[in-house]
């Protein structure tokens, strides 16, 4: 581009190299002119980034080979794809423009680049506070078009946090708070359960770093055992299925450290006690003549005569996939030296379908008219992107519901299947089957008996819906209903039952005003939101409509002079009322610091916890929900009012926003030198005998000098349990009371409680 060359010879042999690492392994890109048109966007790409250089130093053309490579080989998608992945960055970040695309390659192409190209400009932020939120709803719209502008980004994403290393400490948290709250559930609900689990392994690694490396360090030293396990738990399995005349391929690992971990929380439980971290996969060829699922289950049948199976652990996703396409049986046996063994049985398509998700989905649908319940959730998904003028926080939260819930099957009153999320009502259930249903519902029919529209819905009801002519949605109802359907459905009717009362109240205050000759203005308007206090023109209005404000005064009050100060205060309250430009109604943040005198907070400076509050730039406070202390990994959540809440980095709450609010996620850093004292809880279980509570209570105030403030012990049948709250000043203090407590006769087991909020 007539730029002087930056790159030495070895970073243009690196990137040769890497691409033809990514052209000579292509899969799916046979037909005419595929080949031709990876290279031109490649030349291409690689022309706009020249001499650019990412984070850690390499060249940036590296970042869109690595994305197309898991696009094609991971992802298992095609030609324009892959030339998509190559350019996605080239709008963005060169000179390079959308029309340029256009010329050179073709309108899908640019729109596919269209769609990944980041939001920026102006923003405005009386909508929301997050401006992460209002960008991923703008990414999500791209569903409506073409889903492979997801799968993309998905594997932009993954490529991003395989290289998060390069990145500043305040950007680690936010993108792996994102990629955990949003990211990896997406990827889970298409389908891409390898990429979905490693995204999660990766979001673990920067945001729990010391607990990462020690799930993983006692993987790593138990590997050689678990891989001697699995050969031996297989052996009998290869004979008796070989015996039987399978092809197949069996292979196992121990699972991902995030489950692994998310079970230890789950459970309450130590590493050692997870009791099915083998799993073994079993991937067949299927027999022309006899269905995939019966294959399944003689295989299952085969397992099941050499090992015992755990029955509660049985899940058949063959007879239901789940809704994002996935099909497998899953049995929990007891392998050799009495370790549990989870057992994967698909066959080579459910496998393909399992690994590429939605790419692999819709090679398999062929022409078959059944909607599949991938297709529900992105009909469900679009619905809900339908609303452009939703709070995109309010989305983010909706839109994450509908990624993690679990489903449930309900039945029409004539037998059809409804799938809704799990803890949905009677109302959803209304809104599921028509949205006129659901505004005119009264009641439900559940199997039978008649229940009102609140009643949480099982799997396997069979529902009927009782209407009324007279009945219309109250705003109460958006707290009984969990799916986005639901509610868009509700706010819109009461949207326009409100619009309606508005414009009804209006004709009746402006006949009033005629009936006193007088002319509505904003003058008038003024004195009227004074007399009868409400907030604006709205709420007048629509108390005139109900009834609940009453104008037999109005002549009164609009004969009373107003003070100066008076005009003046709501001139200033009800400057909307003037046509004066929105900007005037709310501070920028600089014009706030500016007035407040409070020095922004550097996200890359860590902002120091110090004991006198009242002397530190800015108020801090620890977060009622996981009350962290000194000695914790902690990071700051600086609130809209400018106080720094404190949490623990794996508090479900500082997840949530360091995904929607990244931009207010800080660095913070203890500066507590024993002045100031933070409650902990800790939990014990053991035998009872007699004196062990006391002995107990004097190694904690007598000889560690630590203050209770509140101790609750219950004994049955000769066990022990309880929580003991106490003040410590760092976490040292705490994991040494532990270690005392621990060596104790009788005390079984004691652990820090990390969430208050139960």
């Amino acid at each position: 581009m007539g730029n002087k060359d930056f790159f030495d010879e070895e970073d243009k042999n690196r990137i040769q190299a890497e691409y033809d690492s990514l052209v000579n392994n292509l899969l799916r890109c046979n037909k005419p002119g595929d080949r031709e048109l990876i290279d031109k966007a490649f030349r291409i790409a690689n022309e706009a980034h020249w001499n650019m250089r990412r984070k850690s130093g390499v060249p940036y053309i590296l970042h869109p080979i690595a994305v197309a490579k898991i696009v094609n080989q991971e992802i298992g998608l095609g030609a324009r794809s892959i030339a998509t992945s190559l350019l996605h960055d080239v709008v963005e970040d060169t000179d390079y423009t959308l029309d340029d695309v256009k010329r050179d390659f073709n309108p899908k192409i640019a729109s596919l680049i269209d769609g990944l190209t980041k939001i920026s400009g102006t923003y405005n932020k009386q909508a929301s506070s997050s401006m992460q939120a209002e960008n991923f709803r703008k990414m999500l719209l791209t569903l409506s078009d073409d889903m492979r502008v997801i799968l993309i980004k998905i594997a932009d994403r993954l490529h991003n946090m395989r290289t998060l290393d390069s990145m500043p400490e305040h950007k680690k948290m936010k993108i792996a708070g994102e990629t955990i709250f949003l990211y990896a559930p997406l990827a889970q609900r298409l389908g891409l359960f390898s990429i979905k689990s490693e995204l999660e392994d990766l979001s673990f690694k920067f945001r729990q770093p010391q607990i990462y490396e020690e799930i993983a360090s006692k993987l790593k030293h138990s590997e050689k055992k678990y891989y001697a396990l699995i050969n031996k738990f297989s052996l009998p399995i290869i004979e008796k299925l070989t015996s039987a005349g399978y092809k197949f391929d069996i292979n196992g690992r121990p699972k991902s450290i995030f489950s692994i971990w998310k079970k230890m929380q789950s459970k309450n439980v130590p590493f050692e006690e997870i009791y099915d971290v083998l799993a073994v996969r079993i991937v067949f060829d299927p027999a022309p003549e006899i269905s995939e699922k019966t294959q399944c289950w003689n295989i299952y049948s085969i397992i099941t005569d050499t090992y015992l199976p755990k029955p509660d652990r049985l899940r058949d996703w063959i007879s239901r996939p789940k809704p994002n396409g996935y099909e497998a049986l899953h049995l929990t046996v007891m392998g050799p030296e009495g370790k549990w063994v989870e057992v994967q049985i698909r066959s080579r398509r459910m496998d393909e379908i399992a690994e590429r998700g939605y790419a692999a989905h819709w090679k398999y649908k062929g022409d078959t008219a059944q909607e599949s319940e991938l297709d529900k959730w992105i009909k469900k998904i679009r619905i809900m992107l339908e609303n452009p003028l939703e709070d995109p926080i309010e989305f983010l939260d909706e839109f994450k519901m509908n990624l993690f819930s679990s489903e449930i099957m309900v039945f029409t009153p004539k037998g059809t299947l409804i799938s809704l999320p799990k803890g949905a009502s009677a109302l959803d259930f209304a809104y599921e089957i028509h949205s006129e249903i659901g505004n005119k519902a009264i009641g439900a029919k559940i199997n039978y008996k008649l229940n009102p529209l609140n009643t949480t819905l099982m799997s396997g009801d069979q529902v009927e819906i009782i209407t009324s002519d007279i009945a219309k949605p109250e705003k109460e109802w958006l707290s009984y209903v969990r799916t986005a359907r639901a509610k868009e459905a509700i706010k819109g009717a009461l949207k326009t039952e409100t619009v309606s009362r508005i414009q009804k109240g209006m004709e009746i205050l402006e006949t009033r005003l005629r009936e006193l000759e007088v002319s509505p203005n904003a003058e008038i308007l003024k004195k009227l939101l004074l007399a009868y206090d409400v907030p604006n023109k709205d709420e007048l209005y629509s108390g005139i409509e109900l009834g609940l404000i009453n104008l037999d005064n109005l002549k009164k009050i609009l004969r009373k002079n107003e003070s100066k100060s008076l005009i003046k205060y709501w001139d200033l309250k009800f400057i909307g009322l003037r046509k004066e430009p929105k900007d005037a109604e709310v501070k920028t943040e600089a014009g706030a610091e500016a007035n407040t005198g409070k020095k922004k907070q550097d996200a890359r400076t860590p902002f120091l916890l110090r004991e006198d509050v009242r002397n530190a730039e800015q108020s801090y406070e620890i977060a009622g929900c996981c009350k962290p202390i000194p000695g914790d990994d902690v990071t700051g959540y600086r609130s809209p009012e400018g106080k720094i809440i404190i949490h623990k980095p794996t508090c479900p709450t500082a997840i949530r926003l360091s995904s929607n609010e990244g931009n207010r996620i800080i660095a913070v850093k203890w500066a507590i030198h024993k002045l100031i004292s933070f409650i902990a809880r800790i939990s014990i279980t053991g035998i009872d005998r007699i004196g062990i509570v006391n002995e107990i209570t004097n190694i904690i105030s007598s000889e560690l000098k630590v203050n209770m403030t509140s101790i609750n012990i219950t004994v049955s049948n000769g066990i022990f349990e309880g929580t003991i709250d106490l003040f410590v000043h760092h976490t040292k203090d705490l994991n040494n009371l532990i270690l005392k407590i621990s060596n104790i006769k009788g005390v079984e087991s004691i652990k820090r409680v990390e969430d208050f909020s139960r």
